[in-house]
């Protein structure tokens, strides 16, 4: 690592790994720099939408990176394999005062380039969701909103840059920036990195490395948010991504489906000191419960198979922290917020124009990048345990192992032999869902540590011991 890179990524979240992505096209070195796995930090607890940015302040980069990231995901997703459904979503109005505000909502949309929203009366509503609870006066429809994957995302734009040549350093902590005659020096827990520049997509941390870098201008203040995940068998009872009217502070608590099979509730929104802080508090599941007996009774007669809470980088102000700094070749990705995941793609390119408009020369790699197709953990793709021509040329496809998620022995094999390999069970549930489902890894444990352990050469104990 002390010969020098052309950039220099800090964060290998979804911002991080989608403009590595961007720039591996060209031919520069590369470093994609993580403290721990790809996508294991804030990308990997949200609420899983493709957002269409219907709801963004206009005129912000926020609003035009969504909208641009909405499209760019939505074709990339289809040719990556990445889990995408088309649910669309509803927008609830429960009161007078809510019901009064979808116009002006609408006129938002329309100022974000976004005209496919549509005014739906109370009694077309509980036609299409009958399950709604009482008192709803009816719904701004957004029929261009999408669930997906989260995890499959970030995973997808790092292994496609990997095989492309980006150097990609997981479990390596930056811990300063030091500015020399070539650039910069990063310190690290492996030694001093040297890069021409230096990228902040740090997510929860980026204004720490934006100080690294001498600068200062906003301070990311940690927003929680829980979610409760239903059982599979609560599915039938959802089929839109159900939207509350948002305030000015949070888009509020929603209910939508997931593509695994699930039902999710949440988020919560309570600013909280701890940039670690992933607990869940019982006021907050307490909470979520009382306004999901509002929203949908009926889902809360389901069982709750998981709790989890992510956090949000918010910061002080409305808008993304997107800045290049020239004179220091720093590119600060900061301040990116609940929809950085529709956006990571949109902010590449963005991040991509800067660097060329300060000076950067990009040419162009011959053929592009290479192709990359991700596993099939999506309830509406085809699994491996349901290909009986997979499972007949290899029968470790029909060795299932997780039976709540029905993740098989030949895929656990395939993601620890895998571009970008999990290093623990935390990063084997996001590559194949394995431990994800009613028994959270009761039954299965024991056997999918030492499945990952047989390929990786960690024994499955550290595997077990390794924290989520």
């Amino acid at each position: 690592m002390s010969s020098p890179y052309d950039l220099a990524i800090v964060g290998a979240g979804d911002v991080g790994a989608a403009i590595a992505r961007e720039l591996a096209r060209f031919d520069l070195s590369i470093a994609l720099i993580d403290r721990g796995d790809v996508g294991a930090g804030t990308s990997k607890a949200n609420t899983a939408i493709l957002h269409t940015g219907f709801d963004s302040k206009p005129g912000t980069l926020e609003a035009r990176l969504v909208a641009r990231g909405h499209d760019l995901l939505l074709a990339y997703a289809q040719d990556a394999g990445i889990p995408l459904e088309q649910t669309g979503a509803l927008l609830v109005a429960w009161t007078q005062e809510q019901l009064a505000r979808l116009p002006e909502i609408e006129q938002n949309a329309r100022a974000n380039g976004y005209s496919a929203t549509r005014h739906v009366p109370a009694s077309e509503l509980y036609r299409r969701e009958p399950h709604l609870g009482a008192g709803a006066l009816g719904a701004l429809e957004v029929p261009g909103e999408f669930i997906i994957c989260p995890w499959t995302a970030p995973l997808a734009w790092a292994t496609q840059a990997h095989m492309a040549g980006v150097s990609v350093l997981r479990g390596v902590l930056v811990t300063g920036l030091e500015r020399i005659d070539t650039g910069w020096r990063l310190l690290s827990s492996a030694g001093p990195i040297h890069a021409r520049w230096v990228i902040n997509a740090a997510g929860l941390y980026s204004d720490a490395v934006h100080a690294m870098a001498g600068l200062d201008g906003f301070t990311i203040t940690p927003r929680r948010g829980e979610l409760l995940v239903f059982d599979k068998l609560s599915r039938p009872l959802v089929s839109h991504v159900l939207l509350p009217v948002p305030t000015g502070r949070t888009k509020g608590v929603l209910i939508a489906p997931t593509v695994y099979g699930n039902v999710m509730l949440g988020p919560t929104a309570e600013d909280v000191p701890d940039r670690e802080d992933r607990s869940s508090t019982g006021q907050g599941i307490d909470g979520l419960l009382a306004l999901g007996a509002r929203i949908m009774p009926e889902l809360l007669a389901h069982d709750v198979t998981a709790v989890y809470a992510g956090l949000r980088a918010a910061t002080e102000h409305t808008d993304y922290q997107l800045q290049v700094h020239r004179d220091i070749s720093y590119v600060c990705a900061g301040g990116i917020r609940s929809t950085g995941l529709t956006g990571a793609m949109g902010i590449a390119e963005w991040v991509r124009d800067g660097l060329e408009a300060a000076g950067l020369e990009l040419r162009a790699t011959p053929g592009g990048l290479p192709d990359v197709r991700m596993p099939a953990i999506g309830q509406a793709q085809q699994r491996p345990f349901q290909d009986a021509g997979l499972i007949a040329a290899d029968d470790s496809y029909g060795d299932v192992v997780c039976f709540c998620e029905r993740v098989t022995r030949g895929e656990i094999r395939d993601a620890a032999l895998s571009p970008l390999p999990p290093t623990d069970l935390d990063g084997l549930r996001r590559r194949t869902r394995v431990l994800m489902g009613r028994c959270q890894g009761f039954y299965c444990g024991a056997r999918v540590a030492r499945e990952l352990a047989l390929h990786t050469g960690v024994s499955a104990n550290q595997l077990r011991e390794t924290p989520s």
